[in-house]
């Protein structure tokens, strides 16, 4: 299989992407952030038999509240979790008891699971820096790591992919909001695939560095070109394989794993695209302009 240097329709095609997420945000549909960033309050309800869809939605208009999101889980959707935003601490017992009072009304035996959880503004702003501090801190470590294990134009091509995937990420929860709230689970998602995606950069890259020597002659594209044909069966396989079992959690787990597993697939696929597509033609750019440098 031919391989050829696709990279700048690559990233015009992930700039398109990045920039209609901004462009959505900036008219006030970004991210929809879930009641761990922005506080409010999380119950969840056994309704000891199959839930119909918008009662509980017409439940919580009742009571005038706008802003929840109601997901159904468990054997025959009997299961609901309540997710309500901008809720006042001092005002949890009272709309706890009123909403019990109107769901015994439609469903006389059903019964409260777990503890209520309420998360601050404070708790909520806190997580996000943290969860920024967390990527940075990681995608500088990993400049270092293959800074010392490569040469500093790899690790500087590898961690633009590590940026890349996140971006991408943070994009498709901006464009596909009304499907998937960001959770603390996307935190963990994020994580998951910064290291996924660097592993997929490495193998490359050790491919590249090996045909670098073979052929010290050779444009440095040409030589990620050699690369990514020889890296590209391990690539496809592991990536299909990984795939199968994110996308069975999608589609048969409950609605905390779906939160979870959608960006986990969203970055999978990033992660080879970039890989790749991007990183290793990043690289060779950088090595020609040293090369320019030198003589």
């Amino acid at each position: 299989m031919k391989i050829q240097n696709r990279s700048k329709t690559c990233l015009i095609i992930s700039c398109a992407i990045i920039a209609l997420a901004l462009i959505l945000t900036v008219f006030g549909h970004g991210i929809n952030l879930g009641i761990d960033f922005e506080g409010g309050l999380s119950m969840e309800y056994n309704l000891k038999q199959q839930a119909e869809k918008g009662d509980i939605e017409a439940i919580l208009s009742g009571m005038g509240i706008a802003s929840s999101t109601v997901t159904y889980q468990g054997s025959g959707e009997s299961e609901a979790v309540i997710r309500i935003k901008d809720v006042a601490q001092d005002d949890i017992q009272n709309i706890q008891a009123q909403f019990e009072e109107k769901l015994k009304e439609k469903y006389p035996e059903a019964e409260s699971v777990g503890d209520v959880n309420y998360v601050g503004p404070v708790a909520g702003a806190t997580l996000v820096r943290n969860a920024v501090i967390s990527v940075l801190l990681a995608a500088a470590l990993m400049l270092v790591y293959i800074a010392i294990r490569f040469d500093l134009n790899s690790g500087l091509s590898a961690v633009f992919g590590l940026l890349h995937d996140v971006l991408i990420m943070l994009s498709f929860m901006v464009i596909f909001r009304s499907f998937i709230q960001m959770n603390s689970s996307f935190i963990a998602a994020a994580l998951t695939i910064v290291g996924y995606s660097i592993n997929n950069t490495i193998v490359i890259f050790d491919r590249i560095r090996e045909n670098a020597k073979k052929y010290p002659n050779m444009p440095r594209a040409e030589v990620t070109n050699i690369s990514i044909r020889e890296s590209l069966g391990r690539t496809l396989t592991t990536t299909a394989t990984t795939l199968i079992t994110i996308v069975a959690l999608c589609i048969l787990g409950v609605a905390s794993i779906r939160e979870f597993a959608l960006p986990i697939i969203v970055g999978i696929l990033s992660g080879v695209y970039s890989a790749n597509m991007i990183n290793g033609y990043v690289w060779a750019y950088l090595e020609e302009k040293r090369r320019a440098r030198k003589k």
